[in-house]
């Protein structure tokens, strides 16, 4: 982490000793957009805490172990989706749903959806770039989730 700060200032100095008006520039957008950007993250983590309430650990271990394979692989792809829990926290908790007995393709599937895709950060994605963008990006990595759970499934025989 020092690291990458001390290249941030090296090359913020490097960046104002060449132009110093365009740096200036650049500093004044990036402060506008970081207090833009940290009122739809204070949303987005009011929406997380209120969505992980709603659906406590053992109710997701239920959804994922109950219905069978696919059924499963789909709700853990759904749950995925809508929650967003940073990696430091997924990794650890797949570990203990892998413990629990969850399938490597349900895992698969809650794993790359909680990475990939993102209903809750939906606004804020579409705010940075644009809501058609934002969409298809978000279907594309659902779909692509899938796939990747179906072949972790087959790799690990769950899918013969």
């Amino acid at each position: 982490m020092k690291v990458l700060w001390a290249t941030t200032i090296v090359l913020l100095i490097i960046s104002f000793a060449k132009d110093k008006d365009k740096t200036l520039h650049a500093l004044k957008t990036a402060v506008k957009r970081f207090k833009k950007l940290l009122g739809d993250f204070a949303i987005l983590l009011i929406m997380v805490s209120v969505a992980l309430t709603l659906l406590p650990p053992q109710k997701i271990l239920k959804l994922l172990k109950g219905p069978g394979l696919l059924i499963g692989s789909f709700v853990a792809a759904v749950v995925g989706s809508i929650t967003f829990i940073p990696g430091f926290i997924s990794y650890p908790l797949a570990g203990i749903l892998k413990e629990q007995g969850v399938p490597y393709t349900v895992l698969a599937s809650f794993l790359t959806t909680l990475m990939m895709v993102g209903i809750l950060t939906l606004h804020m994605e579409s705010s940075l770039f644009n809501r058609r963008f934002a969409i298809l990006r978000n279907i594309t990595c659902f779909l692509i989730a899938i796939i990747v759970s179906i072949v972790i499934g087959i790799v690990f025989g769950e899918i013969p």
